[in-house]
């Protein structure tokens, strides 16, 4: 599984571009803000990956942000919706206008992207509503916190709520864990995940 990737910009265009590495050039879905936040070709970049494998395929998708990648992943859980119509979406709305169209169920705003129709804009508030921190935790919750504990929480209560915690539940067990942590800023994801984890079945 790749889980990021460095080497020389060959190519990019909309919707994808292309990464040397080792000698080896690597076909990277990505959407339209990744895409204008990378550099002219011929430069070096690194890019965070999702590896997506069905069948006999395999697709890289692309990321500079950690907060497109978690959307990304959110929306691929959607029934129906696949790596390319994931990556069409993020085009059409950045991740913290995606999220706020979710948390206030604005499907007008996403029947807007080209290939979300009615049926799909509905299913996506459906299906991600409960799923998704709302704009305001993501605010209130980590404005005080140093960049890197911003973005551990954010994936320790990502990856809880895929394992089926619910959201306030996760929250309020990654504020215990962090606050036994000796040394919060230099905890790793798997340490504090751990230690999450125990809070969790301590109070059930």
């Amino acid at each position: 599984m790749i889980a990021s990737l460095k080497g020389s910009l060959l190519r990019k265009s909309p919707g994808a571009v292309v990464i040397e590495a080792n000698g080896v050039g690597f076909e990277v879905l990505v959407p339209l803000p990744t895409l204008y936040g990378l550099p002219d070709a011929g430069a070096e970049v690194q890019v965070m990956i999702h590896t997506h494998v069905r069948d006999n395929q395999v697709l890289l998708v692309g990321f500079l942000r950690q907060d497109d990648k978690e959307a990304y992943r959110f929306l691929t859980m959607v029934n129906g919706i696949g790596p390319r119509l994931a990556v069409n979406i993020l085009s059409g709305l950045p991740a913290n206008e995606l999220l706020e169209a979710i948390v206030c169920k604005d499907t007008e705003r996403l029947q807007k992207i080209p290939g979300v129709g009615k049926k799909m804009a509905e299913r996506i508030v459906v299906e991600l509503k409960d799923r998704i921190p709302p704009r305001e935790w993501v605010i209130a919750q980590t404005e005080s916190l140093p960049p890197h504990q911003k973005e551990l929480y954010l994936e320790v209560l990502s990856a809880l709520m895929n394992l089926g915690y619910k959201r306030k539940e996760s929250e309020k067990a990654i504020e215990r864990a962090l606050r036994k942590e000796e040394d919060p800023e230099g905890v790793g994801l798997e340490a504090l995940l751990k230690t999450t984890l125990r809070e969790l079945v301590r109070e059930t």
